[in-house]
């Protein structure tokens, strides 16, 4: 035993190491036409995003619309994500809504064999600092792994609840969904040594190399999402100091992306869905409140996409 938070080393040295080794998966969740859980096609998917060799995978989160799944959904989708991983890679699963609703989920992806939780930001109101730390520590109380915490939304830590929340056991980790830089830059001086910090930005590659300068170079990527080639060449790219490839990938390919999916709202989950579609990917339409992208976006993304495919020598299929 022992590790931050008294958690044991091995959970938090497999994640620092998978973080240090590749981008982080956020796997889409799979549907039939019907909106139906397609648990198969969904084991296929994860088989193919585990072949591109993330550093770990994050199922059921919110690019694998956690929001619209029951509990049996979530108990399938855990599982058969922890299968697929064969414990090559940590798996993180997400958990979320209120403390006592995300407890429920924790223990069910205890009981399905998960290594951690990503704790979501909680559901619809606002909260004092007191009240997220408290949120926190009724979650990290009532189940027996490690959490990560998620600020994004409604959900902003400040240094000194961010150093109360490193101290509660069970916590090993942040993901920042802000890119409030300066803000970030005052979480990771009042962490403890050996605290997880990653970049969770919509489209994380796009500030990259700025949060790698306030020591948080770990990020996930919704793009290794349908496009791990793609992802792959550009974390090779930041991590091998080639700035014009970075530059030419930023330009060419992620600027544009990130233009299309700001034009409607939930763009970030729907446009992902549906260039992992546009590869053959078995994952089907997204579940309400989000919609398909239109006709006329769907034309700009399979454009784009084979623009970046090309970039970095990938082929479509």
């Amino acid at each position: 035993m022992g590790g931050v938070a008294g958690q044991p080393e091995h959970v938090v040295r497999r994640l620092r190491d998978g973080m240090a080794g590749g981008v982080l998966s956020f796997p889409l969740t799979s549907f039939h036409a019907d909106g139906s859980l397609d648990a198969d096609g969904f084991r296929a998917y994860v088989a193919g995003q585990l072949a591109a060799g993330p550093g770990a995978l994050f199922p059921a989160c919110g690019t694998g619309e956690f929001f619209s799944l029951d509990e049996e959904e979530y108990r399938q989708v855990v599982s058969a994500a922890v299968a697929e991983a064969g414990g090559r890679v940590p798996v993180v699963a997400g958990v979320g809504y209120g403390w006592a609703q995300a407890v429920r989920f924790a223990r069910i992806a205890e009981e399905a064999g998960a290594d951690a939780l990503l704790v979501l930001p909680h559901y619809l109101v606002g909260a004092p600092q007191d009240g997220l730390v408290a949120q926190v520590e009724a979650i990290a109380g009532r189940t027996g792994l490690p959490l990560v915490v998620y600020q994004r939304g409604q959900v902003t830590y400040t240094a000194e609840s961010l150093a109360r929340i490193a101290g509660i056991p069970g916590v090993i980790g942040l993901k920042d969904g802000h890119s409030d830089l300066d803000r970030l830059q005052r979480l990771t001086l009042a962490a403890p040594d050996g605290f997880l910090f990653f970049n969770g930005a919509a489209t994380a590659e796009i500030q990259a190399r700025a949060y790698a300068a306030v020591g948080v170079p770990a990020y996930s990527s919704a793009v290794h999402a349908f496009a791990p080639e793609i992802a792959d060449a550009f974390f090779a790219a930041l991590q091998g100091g080639d700035h014009g490839t970075v530059d030419k990938l930023l330009r060419d390919f992620y600027v544009p992306f990130v233009e299309l999916r700001d034009r409607v709202p939930g763009y970030s989950v729907s446009l992902v869905k549906a260039a992992a579609r546009l590869r053959g990917r078995p994952v089907g339409p997204v579940r309400a409140p989000l919609t398909d992208p239109s006709t006329a976006d769907l034309a700009d993304l399979d454009a784009l996409l084979t623009a970046g495919l090309d970039l970095v020598g990938a082929v479509r299929w």
